[in-house]
């Protein structure tokens, strides 16, 4: 299946308006990152509007047919009427709907006891004329020269005026990721080691040597949009309360069945509607929050207001990838977050492409990991915070029947299982994944555990070393 974006006005004036094509009133196709030019056959193709993402679609281009002409038609088919403002998350057949972004979907004020009260608040993250934070970007790797090499790339080219990379090296067994970074890098990049194994380790790393005033995470497996890190660091300056910002994740190749099965489930992508989280007004329809911190966003695509996040102590270092913990050092800290009454935007768009896992094994990894580290990270906020012992008690009943819900079996045949639609639940999850995932439930708070006596049982919050 091909990947590919189609900015429907590549010439607007819009903060994302940096699509190809230049000015004029011509739609701009290109494929995605790394993939070859669009042809006849299936395309998921996400649609922007003055370069700011709107929504997905699933569209097929018959042979012969203009790719192009083909694509906008269907674009425009599915989108119309929405604007580069904001964007609303409904499905229809495989595909994201998008709604206009007005004043009646946000909550009023501060705490306010408006028509929109109790719920996540819709904004759009703008920041008017606020000078940019300077940022620091941390990339944690191991032994991925190649896939870091197309990392850092993307990332140099950023358009946001301000800001820093900072590549650690976690528990390296060779010189590989040092050299590259000096030898291809150099000055425009800082490397840093952190012998200690574990993501939420290597991020700790990250966050001591961090020198801005926001610090940004990501991946060594995904290519970052050019407007990514203003976009993903525009909430803070507009909204001095906000501790955390995620963004949007979506598939660079789509080449492989497993590729697609993980997309087709809902992927990373939380949706096209930006979202403010605020623990002062709790969304009504998240009875399980802040709980439930796998809605607010992934560990891909994630930025910490930096006296935030070392306030809370940084990450949880027996958790995360490299540890027995499998996973959860992200969820880890948007819990921590906002059970210091800071507050949690998702903004779709600040983008970034992630190379999903290619091979059924690999998936199958993946979903043991995730059951893993969805338990292994609740079980790390209540040691680390045993004050959220009563809340967390209160919403365990639900929290179980979620869980069920979250993991349960879903038929592949049929319209559903296609790529395209975000932010639900209702895409298939084959038997044998459905039952990794809950078989990792179970493990995730001994492996927390496990991880934590491996570290020497020391409380998180070695970011401030």
């Amino acid at each position: 299946m091909q990947v590919a974006e189609l900015d429907l006005e590549p010439g607007g004036e819009g903060p994302g308006g940096n699509g190809p094509g230049g000015g004029g009133g011509g739609a701009a196709l290109r494929p995605g990152p790394g993939s070859p030019p669009v042809t006849h056959g299936e395309v998921f193709l996400l649609v922007r509007r003055g370069g700011r993402p709107v929504g997905t679609l699933l569209a097929w281009v018959p042979e012969g047919a203009d790719p192009r002409s083909t694509l906008v038609e269907a674009a425009r088919g599915r989108f119309a009427g929405a604007g580069s403002g904001a964007a609303g998350d409904t499905e229809a057949g495989t595909a994201v709907g998008v709604a206009e972004d007005t004043e009646a979907a946000r909550t009023t004020g501060e705490g306010g006891r408006g028509a929109g009260a109790g719920r996540a608040r819709a904004s759009g993250g703008g920041a008017g004329g606020a000078v940019p934070p300077y940022v620091s970007v941390v990339v944690a790797t191991r032994e991925r020269a190649g896939q870091l090499a197309r990392a850092l790339d993307s990332l140099l080219a950023q358009e946001h005026p301000r800001f820093e990379v900072v590549v650690v090296d976690n528990a390296p067994v060779t010189r590989e990721t040092r050299e590259l970074v000096e030898r291809e890098y150099g000055k425009r990049v800082r490397y840093v080691c952190e012998p200690v194994p574990g993501l939420a380790a290597a991020h700790n790393r990250g966050l001591a040597a961090a020198r801005g005033e926001i610090v940004a995470f990501t991946d060594d497996d995904v290519v970052a949009d050019r407007r990514w890190l203003t976009e993903l660091t525009a909430p803070f300056a507009a909204d001095p309360r906000l501790g955390c910002a995620t963004g949007l994740i979506l598939p660079a190749r789509l080449r492989t069945p497993a590729q697609v099965l993980l997309e087709s489930h809902g992927g990373f992508a939380k949706g096209f509607t930006p979202t403010t989280y605020d623990p002062r007004d709790p969304p009504r329809d998240e009875p399980l929050f802040p709980f439930t911190a796998g809605r607010f966003g992934s560990g891909a695509n994630m930025a910490f207001r930096a006296e935030v996040l070392r306030g809370v102590g940084g990450f949880d270092p027996a958790t995360g990838a490299g540890t027995p913990a499998r996973g959860g050092d992200d969820l880890y800290g948007f819990v921590r977050v906002l059970a210091q009454g800071h507050r949690l935007h998702y903004t779709p768009y600040a983008l970034v492409w992630h190379h999903h896992r290619e091979t059924w094994a690999d998936l199958e990894t993946q979903a043991y990991g995730y059951g893993v580290g969805l338990t292994a990270c609740l079980t790390a906020v209540l040691v680390n915070r045993p004050a959220l012992l009563p809340a967390f008690l209160a919403r365990l009943p639900r929290g179980l029947a979620h869980a069920r819900t979250l993991t349960a079996v879903r038929d592949t045949d049929g319209g559903d299982g296609a790529p395209g639609a975000h932010g639900g639940r209702t895409h298939p999850w084959p038997r044998r994944l459905s039952r990794l995932q809950r078989k990792g439930m179970l493990q995730g708070p001994l492996g927390y555990l496990r991880a934590r006596r491996a570290v020497g049982g020391g409380a998180a919050g070695r970011g401030t070393r």
